[in-house]
């Protein structure tokens, strides 16, 4: 898989599962900003647009239904975008995030190579 920029979720469905849903870019796709390669898209935009998804079309992306009923800033989030300078891509996440198992899920969902990844924390993501 390409290495990917975007932003990401760890949502509880409906039975108390976690599952870590993702909104993604190809990294040659990506948008410039500032120093960085980022995702167009934001948290609002992509919950939204999730949320008005007809059940079958969640369930086909992987979706869970516990978005309907809850709003963005309810489950833990984050943000991955690269770092032109460094060669790194800076994977921002709300500290719950940051533990070995929800990154190695994330850096495979969208496609990071381990040893350019660094893990930041941002008050975006609490």
């Amino acid at each position: 898989m390409e290495p990917s920029v975007g932003i990401f979720w760890l949502v509880q469905d409906h039975t108390g599962e976690c599952i870590l849903v993702t909104d993604r870019t190809a990294l040659a796709s990506a948008e410039p900003y500032g120093d960085c390669l980022t995702h167009a898209r934001g948290h609002y935009e992509v919950w939204e647009r999730w949320r008005h998804l007809s059940a079958t079309a969640r369930a086909k992306d992987g979706i869970p239904r516990g978005i309907v009923d809850r709003e963005y800033e309810d489950f833990p989030r984050g943000r991955v975008v690269y770092h032109q300078p460094s060669a790194r891509f800076w994977i921002y996440a709300d500290r719950r995030l940051q533990q070995t198992l929800v990154l190695d899920q994330l850096r495979s969902a969208i496609g990071l190579p381990e040893d350019q990844c660094v893990v930041r924390s941002d008050p975006h993501y609490r």
